[in-house]
């Protein structure tokens, strides 16, 4: 099918263009890519754009300002449109504040692993279900000890105390050790070593 573009000559371009976040540039290039996967584009996304949505959206959690300006309108336009959609989609999806504040992080991984749990891959599946068990909300396979608080009144514990210091500072008198006299075993008469014949089968 034939795609017939009709651009707007009224607007200006300009190098300098204003700052744009990259939560607005990567959802207008998301939807572009979009209206045009309406036309035959394919958008099917592979792992390489799985992995370049994954780098963007770290970046954007580690400085929003700084990949917001490296992601000029001629880098973008260099990223495949599966990347972008997917990029568009964890942005959008769990929110600007998710890679913004840690505890919207931590919403965001949990959200991905509850998602990989649908995984054809039961490997993926089994490992993605580990993880989540071991969020400390779950607590599944946590280990948890116990610890049994005794509360005892000041005068107790002065009792207690002076009595361990009586021990250190006038111990039990020891006794001497008392030598038992003992015979010795002759082993080689005992076991019959002396006598080789004893133990032939033959």
């Amino acid at each position: 099918m034939t795609l017939i573009v009709e651009p707007e000559l009224s607007v200006p371009v300009s190098d300098d263009n204003p700052f744009t976040d990259l939560t607005v540039s990567a959802g207008a290039a998301a939807n572009t890519a979009l209206f045009l996967a309406e036309h035959g584009l394919d958008i099917e996304p592979t792992k390489e754009d799985k992995d370049t949505a994954a780098a963007l959206a770290t970046a954007y959690a580690d400085s929003p300002e700084t990949t917001s300006k490296k992601a000029s309108a001629k880098r973008i336009s260099k990223i495949r449109p599966a990347s972008l959609i997917l990029t568009d989609t964890i942005l959008t999806e769990f929110g600007q504040s998710v890679v913004t504040n840690a505890v919207h992080i931590r919403h965001l991984v949990t959200n991905k692993l509850v998602l990989e749990t649908e995984n054809p891959d039961a490997k993926i599946r089994l490992r993605a279900l580990e993880l989540l068990g071991k969020v400390s909300d779950v607590g599944l396979f946590a280990e948890k000890s116990e610890v049994t608080i005794t509360h005892q009144s000041s005068d107790d514990l002065r009792q207690r105390l002076r009595g361990k210091l009586e021990k250190l500072v006038n111990p039990a008198e020891v006794e001497d050790a008392v030598v038992i006299e003992a015979t010795s075993l002759d082993i080689t008469s005992e076991f019959g070593a002396d006598d080789p014949t004893k133990y032939d089968d033959d």
